[in-house]
């Protein structure tokens, strides 16, 4: 069975574990708090209202700051060791393998280690102390000190003090596993309580409550505080208790804790007020009474906490899954680490290629969208234009016109027509090296993996952008030799067979041929906006009615033999590219890299896994509250339950 030396040991074991990891309740981390978790004994009461006295009496022992306004001023965790050693000594958490026997000097480490963090100032914080105090004159127990409720701020306080305070001790007070000690001083109107309207606020059951009235034997003659200790005054579910404290005379001269403890028993002994209630009265029944009621919590909230501490193990451990666990340190573990790291890169960036992920498919709206409409935007009717043609074809002749079929004029106009080409060809090439940069984008930032190594993220982005741009200017070279070879080498065939689809009426004239034609129809005199110098004589042969048809046919030739080129080119371009750039960015993004990372040192290749600080930071957080937790679990499985 559980006893309850290791049920509150257990408790102060973790949370002083707690509080190493800075875990105090509260905060803004997504993983529950262990500490809100823990129960524990707050002690809550407005300023002298006998708080620190309080402790003091239950403890045995002379060992809190005191002065005039705010003494506490951040919480003090205060865990209670019953041992059999006569000597007593205390330990401070943050200076674990230093023990006090001297109480004096542990008020004064409170109160240095309470500046350490407010500086000098009357400023209060939330982060604990934790003293532990080892005396055979103790129960088992764990008390929160807490900063005591104000109603003004007083000189050198920020004006904010009164709310920061409440603010701090409505945090510990509202966790349903905090059991509050209220303390009120008898001499005092028990409504105006600041301890008791507060705890009526967060526990207006009185579940969670102790009363403890303070300062009974200041009370004015011939009055007493029965209607309080009884419960008719302000009803508690737990019974009130009264404290007779030090007075301050018994204060300034030391007096023996363990005498003033037997006076108070005395004086309740022996009063005919408090005497039918003597046995239930003092501070030493009231921490034997925490004690019993702290270790029946702790019991009854074990099966949460474990609960809790199971949870956080498993939700710890997939967020460290997904940071990443720690790299090793040798070369050959780093090599592997890259190496694996690159080729989940690369199944991403094939998958948006392959069509698993969104983005490979704008790779074929190019083919199917972008270049067509490029084509179709080519110039041919300008430079295929009547006036153009016979431009072309004339110049093409010299000072010997040509006989029956203009060869030169031919070839000029194709070689001039294909040249347009080139823009569509190239416009082609770069859309997909476009597009294959933001996949490679994409890949990187959907690549979990990496996100915790932005140096190999932005070495492996600048080795794909280096490949692709090698890949661009191949596609280039590939699809440009494409349009030079339709310049190169004409299909003869095609021109062969226009005199039989002309006599077939099988050719097809050209847009200017039609509107050319339109345009005689409709005013015979037209010369299709020929300027008067071109027009020639109407005796001369190059310029008659006959002339413009025979260069309008050439013209309408030229515009068919590119028509098919054209249709040739949609087909040959896409073909072009995809082997030239995307099938190598498939096959080979990765692959110069790969080489240059094979011959690298292991400090190079440990510069390329560093990792961002705040992604090192939260993993240590992660790993040192992970190992709390285990410890936690560890430390519970160790007690014996009653199930």
């Amino acid at each position: 069975m559980a006893t309850m030396e290791s049920l509150i040991g257990l408790v102060n074991r973790i949370q002083r574990a707690c509080t190493a990891l800075g875990d105090y309740g509260g905060g803004d981390t997504a993983l529950a708090s262990l500490w809100d978790a823990l129960p524990s004994v707050v002690v809550v009461g407005g300023q002298s209202s006998g708080k620190s006295s309080v402790l003091e009496s239950i403890v045995g022992r002379d060992f809190l700051p005191r002065g005039s306004g705010i003494v506490t001023r951040r919480p003090l965790v205060l865990q209670l060791h019953k041992i059999e050693d006569k000597e007593e000594y205390a330990e401070f958490g943050h200076i674990p393998r230093r023990r006090f026997t001297d109480f004096s000097l542990v008020r004064q480490e409170i109160q240095d280690e309470t500046d350490r963090i407010t500086g000098k100032s009357k400023q209060i914080s939330p982060i604990p102390i934790h003293l532990s105090i080892y005396s055979p004159n103790v129960v088992n127990l764990t008390l929160i000190d807490l900063p005591g409720l104000t109603k003004v701020a007083v000189e050198g306080q920020p004006e904010s003090i009164v709310e920061d305070i409440e603010k701090m001790v409505r945090a510990y007070v509202d966790k349903p596993n905090s059991i509050i000690l209220a303390i009120s001083p008898a001499n005092q109107d028990i409504a105006t309580s600041d301890a008791i309207k507060l705890a009526k606020e967060v526990d207006p059951s009185g579940e969670r409550t102790f009363g403890v009235l303070t300062k009974l034997d200041l009370m004015d003659k011939g009055t007493n505080a029965l209607d309080v200790l009884e419960g008719r005054a302000y009803r508690l579910q737990h019974p009130w208790v009264g404290i007779v404290n030090r007075s301050q005379a018994d204060i300034m001269k030391n007096t023996d804790m363990i005498y003033a403890r037997r006076r108070e028993q005395e004086y309740f002994a022996t009063s005919s007020d408090y005497g039918h209630l003597a046995s239930k009265m003092g501070s030493e029944y009231l921490a034997k009474l925490l004690s019993r009621h702290l270790e029946s919590v702790i019991k009854a909230k074990i099966p949460g906490i474990i609960a809790l501490i199971n949870k956080g193990i498993d939700e710890m451990e997939a967020e460290l899954d997904r940071l990443g666990r720690p790299i090793a340190v040798d070369a050959g573990a780093k090599l592997y680490t890259i190496l694996e790291l690159c080729r989940a890169f690369d199944k991403i960036f094939k998958e948006h290629l392959d069509g698993g992920r969104p983005g490979g498919d704008r790779i074929y709206g190019v083919f199917d969208n972008q270049l067509p409409a490029a084509l179709r935007k080519l110039p041919f009717d300008k430079h295929l234009s009547l006036p153009n043609v016979r431009k072309i074809v004339s110049e093409a002749d010299g000072y010997q016109p040509h006989l029956i079929a203009p060869e030169q004029g031919y070839r000029r106009l194709i070689d001039g027509s294909l040249s347009y080409f080139r823009g569509p060809a190239e416009a082609s090439v770069d859309a997909v090296h476009f597009v294959l940069k933001e996949l490679v984008r994409k890949s990187i930032g959907e690549t979990e993996e990496l996100r915790r190594f932005p140096a190999l993220q932005t070495t492996l982005a600048a080795a794909a952008g280096e490949a692709l741009e090698k890949f661009r200017e191949q596609s280039k070279k590939t699809v440009v030799r494409l349009v030079d070879m339709e310049s190169s080498y004409l299909t003869v065939d095609f021109f062969r067979r226009l005199p039989q689809e002309v006599e077939k009426g099988g050719l097809t004239p050209s847009p200017a041929d039609r509107r050319a034609a339109s345009a005689d129809r409709k005013n015979p005199s037209s010369d299709h906006g020929i300027p008067t110098a071109e027009r020639g004589n109407p005796s001369d042969p190059l310029g008659d009615r006959y002339a413009d048809a025979h260069f309008r046919r050439i013209g309408s030739n030229v515009s068919s033999y590119i028509s098919m080129v054209s249709d040739t080119l949609r087909i040959t371009i896409p073909k072009a590219v995809v082997y030239c750039q995307v099938k190598e960015a498939r096959q080979n993004l990765l692959h110069y890299f790969y080489m240059q990372i094979g011959r690298k040192e292991g400090e190079q290749l440990g510069e390329l896994l560093d990792e961002d600080p705040s992604l090192m930071s939260k993993r240590q957080e992660l790993a040192k509250r992970l190992e709390l937790y285990k410890a936690a679990r560890d430390e519970i499985d160790s007690v014996a339950w009653v199930r």
